[in-house]
């Protein structure tokens, strides 16, 4: 067994709607363990991204304890939530999200520039570099395809050396050729970089790349498969 980055013991999560509660995710325990790949299959509104948004610290369980590198995310102040964001946990959405104003490097370079960090525009060019998109720094966002464009987003995602990488559908808008290039540099992320991810996918492909897949229906886990 490895590092826990993420555990989840117990957790549910209820919304309001109108005079009733509609409870969406329901005692849901997992751990994600460092240099590894966790994803989560199931149909569309299983409660993936649910589970993806209290694993990131995004938002918070009704019942149970999210803990992200041992600390309970309901414990902290929001001047603390910020910094777990912006310091420990990565994001990689299926939309890319760059920002279109800022040239790649700028995008990359971006949560560095948000946590104070040094040497900033070095650190994002290796990224980059680590990506095969070196060459695309000065670029702006529209001026890429949609699968280098998700290559930033996983560079700008690594940037900051995360220990938990959350990736929602993240090959989900990308062609097939693009989408095992995005793939595998998340396959190698867990490995170089050590951090625990956790991806929600339709994907068989991309299901395929991790050591745990964790079925989900009806915000229940159905089974978690280790290979």
């Amino acid at each position: 067994m490895g590092t826990p980055r993420l555990e989840l013991s117990g957790v549910s999560k209820s919304y309001e709607s109108g005079e009733q509660s509609v409870e969406v995710l329901h005692e849901v325990s997992l751990c994600a363990e460092a240099g590894t790949v966790t994803a989560l299959v199931g149909r569309s509104g299983c409660g993936k991204s649910t589970l993806l948004n209290l694993a990131g610290a995004m938002d918070f369980p009704t019942a149970g304890e999210v803990r992200i590198d041992g600390r309970s995310t309901a414990s902290l102040s929001d001047g603390e939530l910020t910094a777990l964001r912006r310091e420990r946990v990565g994001f990689v959405f299926q939309a890319f999200q760059l920002l279109p104003t800022l040239t790649v490097l700028e995008n990359v370079e971006l949560p560095l520039l948000l946590a104070g960090a040094a040497k900033t525009a070095a650190t994002a060019m290796d990224r980059l570099r680590w990506v095969g998109l070196e060459e695309k720094a000065a670029s702006m966002p529209y001026q890429l395809s949609g699968g280098q464009a998700q290559r930033v987003a996983v560079a700008r995602a690594l940037v900051h050396s995360p220990l938990l990488l959350i990736a929602d559908e993240p090959t989900g808008n990308l062609d097939e050729a693009s989408g095992e290039q995005v793939l595998s540099l998340l396959r190698e992320a867990a490995t170089r970089y050590g951090a625990a991810i956790l991806m929600a996918t339709h994907s068989a492909e991309a299901a395929a790349i991790a050591e745990v897949r964790v079925r989900m229906r009806d915000g229940r886990i159905q089974a978690i498969e280790r290979q």
